[in-house]
């Protein structure tokens, strides 16, 4: 056993195939002071480390991990004379003679072509790191490209490393730097109906000009979840709440029923008390998406795209197209039948049509009358249920299969998120409309913040400060990334940065002193004012 109040003597050894290290004591035993091994360490070199020559071989016994290992078990001072010994006769070898020189407390390292600081102090080591990255002649650029210049200019122990970390702990880097690799949050499968009309999804098309009677301008989509079923209902822009409401009392709902679940975007009409409380009395559940993600409401949003479409290819734009080339300016007309075309039409991931998901069979078309041998497209009663049944079984089947398909294909270009609440990150400004100064100047993140609590797996909520209240402190996984602090230990010139958050423009109320020009927009029903506003200070100028 060993004996703690005497020294120890550490042998270290090197040979052709490993290394080996023994820890020995002198003790008496049988009344003589024997020395004896405490206890032995060994390992196999490295191909590439069976290339050192002597000396080398000596300086990286004493560097290497396992030799230490037995040093560290005594806790207490110990007496290294190999590590001197191994550099006196690494100085005094022919072959670096002139290549190795000590100014000012420093050993240079020259070659042909360049000179390298090779043990240098910590203070030197964060110098030379800093110029190399952090200068406006480095330019803040990537760990690869400071590892290149900091290579030829010196070198320490784990310099790689330490390099590394300084690049990826910049705050300028993090927050200029655009995320170009795989972003957080995994595709999540929403629960999927046992029936139709139990789960909707509804938005809105605005911008669309004037049209029908009444100048609508805009138009709700409402799709059902189920069946693909698709409604559309021509409304104007500016309709309140409770315009929405008796709209979709009047029109939808004698048809449908209530729904179980409304999934929709943050719009202000589905966010108000108005609407809330009324489909609470309903028992109808309000599943809203997260701010900037309108994946969650993406039935919706591609309904849409497709009605766009569909309009666009029978409504004329502008002068060049005339009524009697086939084409109308009235867009309101055209929204029976193209609702009953997509009605009709297979849709890709249930592999049948809507009507006959809704229905089990397919309305009566124009293109129907030219087939004489036409049977009746109504089931009779014995079949109807069987019909049904089977229809329903197919697209539970192909619904599945379309979520895997297209999970596969989104998993590969996002990796699951590991955020934890107290965390540090950095929030996007991709969606930060109402930033100060040029969009090309404005920096690509904002932060950091803290992460308060987890809404699921791919959204976090986040404490904003004050300028960005009027933001949603929600934000999914995608639109954040992690904050990595700098170790004030180990780079101790890098200076502290404060929270710096870009200065939001404030709608503040202003007068209007006087109206001073106006001017109507082309193609559109609506006017802009030149005006004066007069000054808070002083109100009489």
């Amino acid at each position: 056993m060993p004996d703690w109040n005497i020294p120890f003597k550490l042998y270290i050894y090197a040979y052709g195939d490993g290394l080996g290290a023994a820890l020995h004591q002198v003790q008496i035993i049988d009344d003589k002071p024997t020395e004896g091994p405490v206890c032995y360490i060994s390992r196999q070199i490295k191909p590439t480390e069976a290339r050192y020559g002597a000396s080398q071989m000596e300086c990286f016994c004493v560097k290497d991990k396992n030799c230490h290992i037995l040093t560290s078990l005594l806790d207490k001072d110990c007496k290294d004379t190999s590590l001197v010994n191994a550099l006196d006769e690494f100085w005094n070898n022919p072959y670096y003679e002139g290549r190795l020189q000590l100014f000012d407390g420093i050993i240079y390292h020259r070659t042909k072509h360049s000179c390298l600081i090779t043990l240098c102090s910590r203070l030197i080591i964060n110098t030379i790191i800093h110029e190399c990255h952090d200068r406006i002649y480095s330019g803040h650029l990537s760990e690869v490209r400071t590892l290149e210049k900091v290579k030829n200019c010196a070198w320490w122990p784990s310099w790689r490393k330490e390099n590394i970390e300084y690049c990826h702990t910049c705050d300028r880097w993090q927050k200029e730097n655009r995320s170009t690799g795989k972003k957080f949050g995994l595709m999540i499968h929403i629960q999927e109906p046992k029936s139709l009309w139990e789960v909707v999804h509804m938005d809105w098309i605005t911008a669309l000009p004037p049209s029908g009677d009444k100048s609508y301008n805009a138009c709700l989509v409402i799709v059902d979840r189920y069946s693909k079923t698709p409604i559309f209902l021509p409304c104007h822009k500016d309709d309140t709440a409770m315009d929405t409401a008796l709209l979709l009392w009047s029109r939808v709902i004698s048809h449908t029923g209530l729904f179980k679940n409304i999934i929709s975007d943050r719009d202000p009409k589905f966010t108000s008390a108005l609407w809330t409380n009324l489909h609470r009395f309903f028992g109808t559940k309000l599943s809203f998406s997260t701010a900037y993600h309108p994946q969650t409401d993406g039935l919706a949003e591609r309904m849409i795209q497709t009605l766009e479409d569909m309009i666009r290819r029978f409504c004329a734009y502008g002068l060049e197209f005339k009524d009697s080339d086939g084409f109308t300016h009235d867009w309101c007309t055209l929204i029976p039948a193209l609702e009953l075309a997509y009605k009709t039409s297979v849709h890709y991931s249930t592999g049948s049509t809507p009507a006959v998901l809704e229905k089990a069979w397919n309305p009566r078309l124009l293109k129907d009358t030219l087939r004489k041998d036409l049977i009746d497209i109504h089931p009779t009663a014995s079949i109807f249920k069987i019909l049904l049944d089977e229809v329903k079984h197919h697209a539970k089947q192909s619904i599945n299969d379309s979520f895997y398909y297209a999970k596969q294909k989104w998993d590969k270009g996002h990796k699951v998120p590991d955020f934890k609440v107290g965390d540090l990150v950095l929030v996007s400004t991709l969606n930060f409309n109402n930033i100060k100064g040029p969009k090309k100047l404005k920096d690509s993140y904002v932060g950091p913040f803290i992460i308060v609590a987890l809404h699921g797996t791919n959204a976090v909520q986040v404490e904003l400060s004050s300028e960005l209240k009027n933001k949603h402190p929600t934000s999914p996984v995608s639109l954040i990334k992690p904050y990595q602090p700098a170790d004030k230990e180990l780079f101790p010139l890098r200076k502290p940065m404060p929270l710096t958050v870009p200065p939001v423009e404030q709608n503040e109320d202003r007068k209007i002193k006087k109206v001073i020009k106006e001017r109507r927009l082309r193609g559109k029903n609506q006017k802009e004012y030149l005006v004066r506003y007069r000054n808070p200070v002083h109100e009489d100028e």
